[in-house]
């Protein structure tokens, strides 16, 4: 994408077309290129709009929204002032959503049933596959499995608005139900939108009889999910799975976490956290967060990610695995199976390979996955002379992970050191901990909940491909230390990290909340 921006530029590309081209730049986090661009079309009529998306990008939605008023008002009653009123709407809907906006249902007559929990998701199975929807299905499925009644209805529009413009009203998985809220029209605006959808949302409680409404990061959701509890007299729970402002800025830049945005967005968290009935998260280190944000430490608990399934079972031998996917039998195969995403640090496992191969030469590096980084790790192994002994398989089938776990000989997690990184517990080292696999990670807070040195994994300077390749280089060389390790990791994981014991601690908090399944 920059070199292709680059020739734009180098070809003095002006007006509306280097404006286009602009937005393209900025969509892509090309800063340099997309102001450069903004600048050959600054007589441009579309100049005005891209202006306010730049705002809007660096977290300046105030500024952003009075940028289109001035604009507006300078193009009187033209078209273009039509349309930066459009878009002066959108914006000015969303920011009064991160400045105070609840929506507000009128009481309503409801008969909750005993032990009746309904889910209120972003995003779900079987439209959507990733970590958050499979982590949300375990969830269902297990609390399912120990007795109580089971829905979830997904956010306003979707799937449509992801694509799925022929998906039904609703989708049963494994007997859960995921109910879809697609009206025949969307309100306009956030703030509109959220209101339609507490509205939809409450309506599909009472049909359920939910006695308890649960729902996921970010706060928009617990915006709607709040709405729809007060109406309906019965309490809700926010499970916090990410710091969602804090991933907005790791995307921008240092300068992000002093924006406006990034302000109002941990401010609103706080808000809907401070009103819940009881807060969920993922791990010791997001708890901290949590109580510095003003949540009572006793409202909070802990459900960390887990294993169910297939992991449950005893792992498949490392020889029947790798010739079930094709892998080299003989092979010293270290790797990850992962979102391929910069905050994963995956280019450090790369450049720890290279320092490893002349060592071990019948290593080979795995990286089961897909994401945005994808092209660029591909082009980092070319450029360190690694490509033959690296092997990216894309995405592949979630039936076929705890395969590709099995095949490994260590599993390594290089993540970053970020806000995020550091608090946030990941999922994919607990699959590869319960499939008996020694895991190798970046030494940070979140990850030093998962292991424990020397005994189900190792540690590593985050950043630092020469101490991840020490880390790991001791593995390698003894298949013994491999296997303790990753035994141990097992038997830590399946003693208290599984869906079952996580849907028990919730369900038994469900109680309290609904006066004994009341």
């Amino acid at each position: 994408m920059q070199n292709a921006l680059d020739t734009a530029l180098s070809k003095s590309i002006s007006g509306s077309s280097a404006v286009r081209l602009a937005d393209l730049a900025l969509a892509a986090g090309c800063l340099e290129q997309a102001d450069s661009l903004a600048l050959n079309g600054a007589q441009a009529p579309n100049h005005a709009a891209f202006i306010a998306r730049r705002f809007w990008y660096d977290g300046a939605m105030t500024a952003a929204v009075e940028h289109l008023k001035l604009e507006e008002a300078k193009h009187g009653g033209s078209r273009s002032a039509k349309r930066l009123a459009s878009q002066r709407r959108r914006l000015e809907s969303e920011l009064k959503v991160f400045t105070g906006f609840l929506p507000v249902l009128t009481p309503r007559e409801h008969q909750p049933r005993k032990r009746t929990v309904m889910h209120v998701l972003t995003n779900s199975l079987p439209h959507t596959g990733s970590g958050y929807a499979q982590r949300t299905h375990s969830i269902l499925t297990a609390q399912r499995d120990l007795g109580w009644n089971v829905s979830a209805v997904t956010r306003l529009g979707y799937p449509v608005q992801v694509g799925k413009v022929l998906a039904s009203g609703a989708d049963s998985v494994d007997g859960i139900d995921y109910v879809r809220i697609n009206p025949g029209r969307l309100k306009e605006g956030m703030a509109a939108r959220l209101q339609q959808q507490a509205e939809l949302v409450a309506d599909e409680a009472v049909r359920r009889g939910a006695s308890v409404l649960h729902t996921t990061t970010h706060f928009t959701n617990a915006l709607v999910t709040a709405a729809a509890a007060d109406a309906l007299g019965i309490p809700w729970v926010y499970e916090v799975r990410g710091q969602l402002a804090d991933t907005w800025a790791s995307t921008r830049g240092p300068e992000a976490i002093r924006s406006e945005r990034f302000r109002l967005f941990r401010e609103r968290e706080a808000d809907v956290m401070k009103r819940a009935d009881l807060v969920v998260t993922l791990g010791e280190a997001m708890r901290a967060n949590i109580v510095d944000a003003g949540v009572d430490s006793a409202n909070i608990l802990v459900a960390p990610n887990a294993v169910g399934g297939a992991f449950l079972d005893e792992p498949m031998t490392q020889q029947d695995a790798r010739r079930q996917l094709g892998l080299a039998e003989d092979a010293l195969m270290i790797g990850t199976v992962s979102s391929l995403v910069d905050y994963e640090g995956l280019d450090t496992l790369l450049r720890a390979a290279a320092l490893l191969i002349p060592r071990f030469s019948k290593l080979r590096v795995l990286i089961v996955g897909d994401g945005v980084s994808a092209p660029s790790l591909r082009a980092l192994a070319q450029e360190l002379g690694i490509s033959a002994q690296t092997i990216f398989t894309g995405r592949v089938p979630r039936n076929l992970t705890p395969i590709y776990h099995a095949a490994l000989d260590v599993f390594v997690v290089p993540r970053i050191d970020s806000s995020v990184t550091r608090d946030v517990t990941p999922l994919k080292p607990v699959e590869a901990m319960a499939s008996a696999r020694p895991v190798v990670a970046s030494d940070l807070p979140a990850l030093r909940e998962l292991l424990a040195e020397g005994e189900t994994g190792m540690f590593a300077q985050a950043e630092n491909p020469a101490s991840l390749a020490s880390s790991i280089d001791p593995l390698l060389v003894s298949p013994q230390k491999r296997y303790q390790l990753g035994r141990r990791a097992r038997q830590v994981t399946l003693l208290d990290r599984t869906w079952k014991a996580n849907a028990k601690r919730a369900l038994s908090a469900y109680d309290r909340l609904t006066k004994n399944g009341g």
